[in-house]
């Protein structure tokens, strides 16, 4: 699996994550969501995401 499939999935995965949380749980939890959202319109223009660095340094592959 390469690097970019793993930061869509987990980008996937949180903003399906704040949703259920926010409908089970509390409103707040849409804040993760937004979060999210923000971190992957940033990196659209950008062209740097955090969890990118992180993936490198653990050693996954372009």
């Amino acid at each position: 699996m390469t690097i970019h499939r793993i930061l869509r999935g987990a980008a996937g995965a949180m903003v399906l994550a704040g949703l259920a949380l926010a409908w089970l749980h509390s409103p707040y939890w849409l804040a993760l969501t937004a979060f999210v959202g923000l971190n992957l319109l940033q990196s659209a223009f950008t062209d740097w995401c955090p969890l990118l660095a992180v993936l490198r340094k653990l050693g996954v592959r372009e």
